[in-house]
């Protein structure tokens, strides 16, 4: 699969929103915002809350990155970073079906609830403006 693809404007400034937005967030994960992304960890996982914070805040960063520099790569990089949307998505229904507040926003069921399906249009996002999804398409031909 070709790693190049030729992307529009607008899927070059969709790109770029998203990646900027992906280091802002990874940054805020670990200072400003660290305890609320504590409260998206399910209980379930057998790890510590704080250290799967730290580490997905340094994945999001890397991959922000990435889809913002690594040209030869952003097609590898936007399926990367769907996974790791698909991923993460547990911890959402998780902070949802806990009934856990964040952000300050995230403050009642029904705003849990609404979040949830955003992230399928944030995979759809990041697969569209990589150009993930027409190298998938051009490969199928």
């Amino acid at each position: 699969m070709e790693n190049v693809i030729q992307t529009s404007l607008t899927q070059k400034i969709f790109r770029i929103v998203l990646a900027v937005f992906m280091i802002y967030a990874g940054f805020s994960h670990l200072t400003f915002n660290r305890v609320d992304f504590q409260a998206q960890v399910p209980d379930w996982l057998p790890m510590s809350k704080d250290l799967v914070v730290i580490l997905s805040g340094i994945v999001e960063m890397a991959l922000g990155l990435a889809l913002l520099f690594w040209k030869k790569q952003r097609v590898n990089i936007g399926w990367t970073l769907a996974i790791f949307f698909i991923l993460v998505f547990p911890g959402n229904v998780a902070q949802y079906l806990d009934g856990k507040d964040a952000f300050g926003a995230l403050n009642s069921d029904r705003a849990r609830l609404i979040r949830l399906f955003f992230q399928p249009v944030l995979i759809a996002w990041v697969l569209w403006s990589s150009g993930a999804w027409t190298a998938w398409r051009n490969a199928k031909k």
